[in-house]
C-alpha cells in the first residue's frame, strides 16, 4: 500500500520532546530514582516505605523502639506497543526531504501521545481502591461541575491526601462551563490545583481496547484493526474529570526507541524505515490509591 503523505512539517529530531508537549499525562511521569531493574527483563522494582506510629514515652525506660521497613515491590510492565513505517526515497526526494520528517513528528503527536494518555487514564480508572463517584452522572452546568469537583477534593481531604501536586484532568466542555461562570469561587477552586489539564473526550475513558494492528476482517465477528490505535471498550464510560495526586501514580517509560534506517542500509527496498516502540508501566501505589478520584458518566 502506498504511503499517504499529507502534512507539511520539517523533521523533528527530538521525538521525546514532541511527546512531552503532546502528551497530556506527561506531568505524571515518575522519578526513576525510586525504581530499579527487576530480576527479569519485563519487571521493575518499586520502593515501598512503611513505619510504625507513635507510642507512649516512659520516664523510666524512655522510647519504645519502632520499625521502619523499606521494601522493593516487583511490578510487571503493562504497555508494549510499536510500529514500523517505510517511505520510498523518491517520495521523500519529491517532497523536498520533508515526507520522512512529517511522518516522525506527526506519528508521535497524533497517534503515540493520544494513545498513551488514553491508556494512562483507563489504567488508573481501573485500579481497585481509588475514590470515585457513587453513580455515573452527566454534568451540564458550571455549578454542577464545581460541586462535583469540590466533592472529589473533599474526599481526598478526608483521606488525608496532601493538597500539593494534585492535578485536575477535565474535558474542555466541562472546563468551559466553569470558566463561563467567571466568579471568585470558580477561579479560587481551579487555583487550588497544581495544574488544570484539558483532556479531549476522545482519549478520556474508563476502559479502552488497543487495536493490535492486524486485519481480522476475514474472521467472523472481527474487524480490520490494521490501522492500529485504540477505541473505547464496550464496558468503558466517558470520564468527566479525574483528580490525581502525582505521588500516587507509577508512570515510567523504560524503553522508547525511534530507529531510523536509511535507504543504503535497507536490504529490502530503496526507502527510509522508521521504527518506533514504547515500553513501560502505568500503575498506582497500593497504599496511595486514595490519591486518585474518578468522576464519569453513566454507561
Amino acid at each position: 500500500m502506498a504511503n499517504s503523505i499529507t502534512l507539511a512539517k520539517n523533521y523533528v529530531a527530538l521525538l521525546d520532546e514532541v511527546y512531552k508537549e503532546a502528551a497530556l499525562t506527561s506531568v505524571l511521569d515518575s522519578d526513576p530514582t525510586g525504581m530499579r531493574q527487576g530480576a527479569n527483563a519485563h519487571e521493575i522494582l518499586i520502593q515501598k516505605l512503611s513505619m510504625d506510629g507513635l507510642a507512649d514515652y516512659s520516664r523510666n525506660s524512655g522510647y519504645v523502639k519502632g520499625n521502619v521497613k523499606l521494601e522493593w515491590e516487583t511490578v510487571q510492565f503493562n504497555y508494549d506497543r510499536g510500529r514500523m513505517f517505510e517511505v520510498d526515497s523518491m517520495d521523500d526526494e519529491e517532497t523536498i526531504k520533508t515526507a520522512f520528517g512529517r511522518l516522525s513528528g506527526e506519528f508521535v503527536r497524533t497517534k503515540v501521545a493520544p494513545e498513551g494518555d488514553a491508556f494512562t487514564f483507563a489504567q488508573l480508572a481501573s485500579e481497585t481502591g481509588i475514590s470515585k463517584v457513587a453513580e455515573g452522572a452527566t454534568l451540564s452546568t458550571g455549578q454542577g461541575v464545581m460541586d462535583a469537583i469540590t466533592a472529589g477534593a473533599g474526599q481526598m481531604d478526608e483521606d488525608e491526601v496532601p493538597q500539593d501536586q494534585r492535578y485536575l484532568f477535565i474535558t474542555p466542555t466541562l472546563h468551559n462551563l466553569i470558566k463561563q461562570m467567571d466568579t471568585t469561587k470558580s477561579r479560587e477552586m481551579l487555583d487550588t490545583f497544581a495544574g488544570v489539564i484539558r483532556v479531549p473526550q476522545s482519549r478520556f475513558y474508563t476502559a479502552i481496547d488497543l487495536y493490535d494492528g492486524v486485519d481480522h476482517s476475514g474472521t467472523t465477528g472481527q474487524v480490520n484493526e490494521s490501522a492500529g490505535y485504540f477505541v473505547k471498550a464496550t464496558a468503558g464510560k466517558d470520564i468527566n474529570f479525574m483528580i490525581v495526586h502525582k505521588p500516587a501514580v507509577i508512570k515510567f517509560n523504560k524503553h522508547t526507541a525511534s530507529n531510523i534506517i536509511t535507504p543504503d542500509a535497507n536490504q529490502h527496498s530503496d526507502g527510509y524505515i522508521q521504527k518506533y516502540r514504547k515500553y513501560g508501566l502505568v500503575d498506582a501505589y497500593e497504599n496511595k490509591r486514595a490519591g486518585i478520584y474518578l468522576h464519569h458518566k453513566a454507561a
